[in-house]
């Protein structure tokens, strides 16, 4: 036979008017156990354990629905539930928590701290030192510009062996003094991390910065050298490096680093237009030129020109006639195909190359701009004093700056590596060979990333057939089409590898066809398809992320994705630890709490006793939705207190109905509560707010008729009452009430006069 809920809820019903709570409770049971999400059934459950003196199932059924509002992100009713939980059970250490982790969320401070607290006092008499710095811990995050406290319960970590806790609260407590302004006092604190762990990445960027406010970044140069000497390989520590060699002023070491950083990660080349910047102003161009000519090369196949003509114009706002920095002009227009400034830049390159007396530079520049305007008279003279056009240049297919006495900072178009010899230190040479020669043909990487080869770079012939069509120079060769097309898949199947480990199986497939369209049939690509057939028919599983368990951390692999969180709910798995809470406050005989804990305890317990009231860590929103919590909950007396808080932090002249809402719902409460006369100061207060709404001050009218009512002031309840029904005689059945609360007190005249004819008459 099917279960009828609303049968055996009305059952239960019945036996609670009759008084028979066991009754009741067993018809419930029923409810709660076909339907364990009727949440409303389960906290009537537990009201009625708790009438009967059944505390273990009370707080069962309400753990339950606090549980639920808590993982459901509903934080206000489960703060109200677990607040039942705690008047039950007012010693739990799992409770407290929740409890002060959820008021926390709520930006509720004080009542954070205060259960926080009694769980740290717990965690003391029990002697669990560790636990309770971790709460501890907690506390400071709900007042992090405390560095005070901060570093105090640092030395609390390292005094019980943390060493990693510890360093991480000191450079916490670095970093807000930093902010602060605090320098020398932050500088105090990182010293202190850095003496546990000298070479924390997050620690060592915090100490640069207290150092570069002061002026002092070669401190911090020398203490990250110190950590380089144990950590060699550290790419980290070599960029933080770098970057303190520039805010020390000082190019050439920044260069030497960055040399070696670039080595080992070759994307980090762009760290190298710093280092020029500072070279020029340093008022040392020749040396910022040089730096700019190491990887002119790599920005323009990576298509940073931008950047680069940026640099390269910052450089010759400085010296105008700068023969190696107008080279790199004259190349990075060649790439770009920009005609009208390759023309500008050769004329600039032929002026200054003659104003420097450097012959086979203007006799360059000269050939080529003959090449691009024959007819120009000034060019062919100037060209034939020099002994005429270069054969090489005049022939020449796409070209390249090859600086003879530069140190190799070479940027290899076909492999896209770049490789730098950080031994040697670039000394520019004015009178350094110029000569253009054949590029490399373009890698096939490049080529599909731009999905056009031809637009990787042109050849002066490709220039010549648009500009000049009479022109006659053959075309380049093309690239070995094996080698294309291996370059190009080689990354590609990485990433379909990659999106087939982290179950991105449409985008795989998307990434093979594109492959396939490009590079035609291949062995790899359909050994990738197979992969993802068999993975789709099941045959084939992925490996599950690998699990380590260390010090009660979880960690997952960085070549798996992040754990998903399945939307089915997870079977419920409860651990208790008991604690022995001693009432005279003695400690069990475990281990015992050391005296610098004990002290940072008492410091937190005087800052907390000494706040002001809660109004002043919380908003009018958090407590007035908390309060409505708590009157949903039924549990009037703490909604009385949110709400009284809430109205504290607004006015009735604020231009809002805030206040008049607070007044309206402390009014119900102080009625549910059994306090009407308290209820009628409320409503009265509701009543004399500016500009209240005719609706507003009727609905206001009616509850007060009513609180006087329930107060026995028939007379005011009468004169309220009538008051509503001579604006709208069908509001809320006041008709009726009216009519009965004149027979009440009709009534009460009629004893009242018996009473007086009763004494004359004696």
């Amino acid at each position: 036979m099917a279960f009828d809920k609303a049968k055996t809820l009305r059952a239960a019903e019945k036996f609670l008017e009759m008084g028979k709570i066991a009754a009741a409770i067993k018809e419930y049971c029923q409810i709660v156990a076909v339907d364990a999400d009727d949440f409303t059934a389960l906290n009537m459950l537990g009201d009625l354990y708790t009438r009967v003196g059944n505390t273990s199932e009370a707080v069962t059924c309400f753990r339950r629905i606090a549980e639920h509002y808590r993982e459901q992100g509903f934080g206000l009713k489960a703060i109200a539930m677990y607040k039942k939980i705690d008047r039950l059970q007012p010693q739990d250490i799992e409770v407290a928590t929740h409890l002060a982790d959820l008021y926390a969320q709520q930006d509720l401070i004080v009542e954070a701290r205060t259960h926080y607290l009694a769980v740290v006092e717990a965690h003391h008499r029990a002697g669990a030192a560790q636990s309770a710095l971790e709460i501890l811990r907690k506390v400071a995050d709900l007042d992090p510009q405390n560095t005070q406290i901060r570093t105090r319960l640092a030395d609390g970590y390292l005094n019980l062996g943390l060493k990693k806790e510890g360093a991480a609260c000191f450079a916490e407590a670095g970093q807000v003094l930093v902010a602060r302004g605090a320098f020398d006092e932050a500088l105090v604190a990182f010293d202190k991390a850095l003496t546990v762990n000298p070479a924390d990445y997050v620690t060592l960027k915090g100490m640069l910065a207290a150092h570069t406010a002061r002026r002092t970044a070669d401190e911090a140069a020398e203490l990250i050298e110190d950590a380089l000497k144990t950590f060699p390989e550290d790419c980290e520590l070599l960029a933080l490096l770098a970057t303190a060699y520039l805010e020390a002023d000082d190019p050439e070491q920044a260069e030497r680093v960055t040399g070696l950083l670039v080595a080992k990660e070759p994307s980090a080349y762009l760290r190298f237009m710093e280092i020029a910047r500072l070279y020029l102003r340093n008022d040392k161009i020749a040396e910022a030129v040089a730096v700019v000519a190491k990887i002119s090369e790599q920005m323009l196949a990576e298509r940073e020109h931008e950047p680069l003509m940026r640099l390269l114009n910052e450089l010759l706002a400085r010296d105008a006639d700068n023969v190696q920095a107008l080279r790199l002009m004259v190349r990075a227009h060649w790439w770009l195909r920009d005609m009208d400034n390759l023309k500008a830049a050769l004329e600039r390159l032929a002026d200054a190359a003659q104003a420097a007396g450097l012959d086979a530079d203007e006799r360059y520049a000269l050939t080529q701009l003959t090449r691009i305007e024959p007819s120009h008279e000034a060019y062919l003279l100037r060209l034939n004093e020099l002994g005429g056009a270069e054969e090489e240049a005049a022939g020449e297919a796409l070209p390249l700056c090859d600086f003879a006495e530069a140190p190799a900072a070479v940027a290899d178009i076909s492999t896209g590596e770049f490789t730098y010899n950080s031994d040697e230190v670039a000394e520019p040479v004015e009178e350094a060979n110029f000569e253009f020669n054949a590029a490399p043909e373009p890698s096939a990487e490049w080529n599909a990333r731009t999905e056009s080869p031809a637009e990787t770079g042109f050849t002066f012939e490709s220039i010549v057939a648009e500009e000049l069509p009479s022109s006659g120079i053959e075309k380049p060769l093309d690239v070995n089409e094996e080698e294309r097309i291996a370059a190009t898949l080689r990354p590609e199947l990485e990433s379909v590898d990659f999106y087939i480990a982290q179950g991105y199986i449409d985008i795989a497939i998307d990434t093979l066809d594109l492959l396939q369209h490009q590079c035609g049939e291949h062995p790899e690509i359909s050994a990738r398809r197979e992969r993802i057939t068999r993975l789709q028919s099941g045959i084939e599983e992925e490996p599950t992320p690998p699990v380590a368990v260390e010090h009660g951390e979880i960690t997952f692999d960085a070549n798996f994705a992040l754990p998903v969180v399945s939307e089915e709910p997870a079977a419920e798995v409860v651990m208790t630890v008991p604690v022995d809470i001693q009432p005279n406050g003695g400690s069990p005989a475990t281990l015992g709490i050391d005296a610098g804990l004990a002290e940072i305890f008492e410091e937190y317990r005087a800052s907390s006793e000494g706040d002001g009231p809660a109004a002043d860590n919380g908003d009018y929103e958090t407590h007035y939705n908390l309060g409505l919590a708590y009157k949903e909950m039924d549990l009037f007396e703490d909604a009385l207190e949110e709400f009284q808080v809430a109205a504290s932090l607004t006015s009735p002249k604020d231009g809002t109905r805030r206040y008049l809402q607070c007044c309206n719902l402390l009014a119900h409460c102080f009625m549910q509560t059994g306090v009407p006369e308290v209820a009628v100061k409320w409503l009265t207060k509701g009543l004399n707010v500016p500009q209240i709404s005719e609706e507003e001050r009727m609905a206001l009218t009616y509850e007060l008729g009513a609180a006087h009512e329930q107060a026995g002031d028939l007379d005011h309840a009468l004169e309220s009452f009538t008051e509503v029904y001579g604006v709208n005689v069908s509001y809320r059945n006041v008709s009726e009430r009216l009519k009965m609360l004149k027979a009440r007190v009709g009534e009460r005249d009629r004893s009242a006069r018996k009473a007086e004819q009763s004494e004359m008459v004696n």
